[in-house]
């Protein structure tokens, strides 16, 4: 017999949480089940460390942003965000953007992080704040990545790509921002 508790949690249940959820669970399970089959494959309690904390604090911060606005722009414009920084960190943590992982030229890369973050506290998450808070991430993040040009000329070209996702999250957030203005945006979101 279910009682009414267990049937208002399942109810409360969202799908896209749980797939979201699982999928992150999925991707630390892989790398494990790959070692097993081949030698290529050889990650440390470090390794798995690390992903988990990359993919869980991903997840949270996204979590936040959905709680934070109800407009599924916005809530874009934030996954765009998270996209890239955690790109940019799974990237260095992996192989490296410009030259290898232990070149300390990529450290920079941390930066368009820090900017993102920093701007997303001053502006207290709200839209219009949160766009040039992007563009600001997007040219840091371009610029460091041009000037490793000469270490590494293809690690830098693919780099500078990953500046298209701050400024596609610019422009998402610039488009909550105008929304929200002009009336358009589900009234029921916290943003």
């Amino acid at each position: 017999m279910t009682s009414e508790f267990d049937l208002a949690a399942t109810r409360r249940v969202n799908p896209w949480r749980l797939a979201a959820w699982s999928l992150a669970g999925l991707l630390l399970i892989l790398p494990m089940l790959a070692m097993r089959f081949s030698a290529e494959v050889n990650w440390t309690t470090g390794d798995f460390l690390l992903a988990g904390l990359l993919l869980g604090g991903t997840g949270l911060i996204l979590e936040l942003a959905v709680w934070r606005s109800r407009d599924l722009v916005y809530r874009a414009a934030a996954g765009m965000a998270l996209a890239a920084a955690f790109l940019i960190l799974w990237a260095n943590a992996a192989v490296g953007m410009i030259g290898d992982e232990d070149n300390r030229y990529n450290l920079l890369f941390l930066a368009p992080i820090a900017i993102a973050l920093l701007g997303t506290i001053a502006s207290r998450m709200r839209a219009a704040g949160m766009a040039r808070t992007m563009l600001a991430a997007a040219a840091a993040h371009l610029a460091i990545a041009l000037g490793g040009l000469p270490a590494d000329r293809h690690g830098a070209l693919i780099s500078a790509g990953l500046a298209a996702l701050w400024l596609i999250s610019a422009g998402l957030f610039r488009a909550a921002a105008s929304r929200r203005s002009s009336g358009d945006e589900d009234r029921g979101g916290r943003a």
